[in-house]
């Protein structure tokens, strides 16, 4: 069985089951991967978190309920596994724009989203350069913020990491640099970036001095990394080409750690990076060899 079957018997099994508990562990073994790679992977290539395709699909189901059976709205909420009107009321509205009783009541648009399914592309026809490293423990020291992650664009959140640092404390954080990775690293920590939700954020280097006062410190474990050579600006083409067709194809998933891209350097006391060519990066995920007997 490969991948794409994989993938398709996971939305399969969550189609089965939008009227009962979904189990995130099932998910992932129909995919024959880890829940933490699933969710990612699937965030990437979907572009929407697992969580969220799910409550759209419950959602679509509901509505379809309300126009075409005379199940009380209570026991439509409880099918979909909303514990009180109120809460399935807050979700249909935010969604559809309407309340499950207008919906019913009157001739209202609604939204549908229809079942997911990953199809066939072709693509691979560009090599993908990278390496597989091993590396120990080592530390970041760096300028931090809690970021709240955006579809689209830069996250508000980073962007005032670069405009609230100065020319002589980011000098002095690129001269704390004496380990690889070389370079200012841009790294991100959470499930945010792809979850919608909250994540930290550094504007950090490798070093082996001490902390200073003026920065913040965070040791990353020891673990294996895949180090892809890239360019910047980012467009989501190069996180489908990742996720899509590198990882489905290495033996290796990823597993829970910083993401870190080494450089660009930035532009100090501005929000917007404006770059007038594209400038090489390495992105480094950590990751595990998959486990055959899944």
């Amino acid at each position: 069985m490969n991948m794409l079957e994989n993938l398709n018997g996971a939305l399969e099994y969550i189609e089965q089951n939008l009227e009962n508990g979904i189990d995130e562990h099932e998910v992932a073994k129909r995919a024959y991967c880890s829940v933490y790679h699933f969710k990612r992977m699937f965030s990437y290539l979907a572009g929407i978190p697992l969580q969220e395709y799910i409550r759209r699909r419950r959602l679509t189901l509901a509505a379809f309920d309300l126009r075409n059976s005379r199940l009380r709205v209570i026991d439509i909420a409880v099918k979909y596994g909303y514990s009180s009107p109120d809460a399935f009321t807050r979700a249909f509205l935010s969604l559809h724009g309407t309340t499950p009783t207008e919906a019913r009541t009157n001739n209202r648009s609604l939204k549908a989203y229809p079942p997911m399914t990953f199809r066939l592309s072709i693509g691979g026809s560009e090599p993908m350069k990278y390496r597989i490293e091993y590396k120990d423990s080592f530390q970041l020291v760096g300028i931090t913020n809690r970021v709240t992650a955006v579809d689209v664009g830069e996250h508000p959140g980073v962007e005032q990491v670069w405009k609230s640092t100065d020319n002589e404390t980011y000098a002095e954080l690129k001269s704390l640099n004496n380990q690889e990775p070389y370079g200012i690293l841009h790294v991100s920590f959470g499930e945010g970036v792809r979850e919608k939700r909250d994540y930290d954020y550094y504007l950090a280097v490798a070093t082996t001095n001490p902390c200073p006062e003026t920065f913040s410190q965070f040791i990353v474990p020891a673990k294996t990394w895949v180090v892809f050579e890239m360019k910047v600006p980012w467009e989501k083409e190069k996180w489908h080409r990742i996720y899509g067709e590198w990882f489905p194809s290495s033996g290796y998933e990823q597993v829970e750690g910083p993401m870190i891209q080494v450089g660009p350097e930035i532009q100090i006391g501005v929000e917007k990076q404006v770059f007038t060519e594209e400038l090489d990066v390495e992105l480094w995920i950590p990751v595990t060899k998959v486990q055959q007997n899944r």
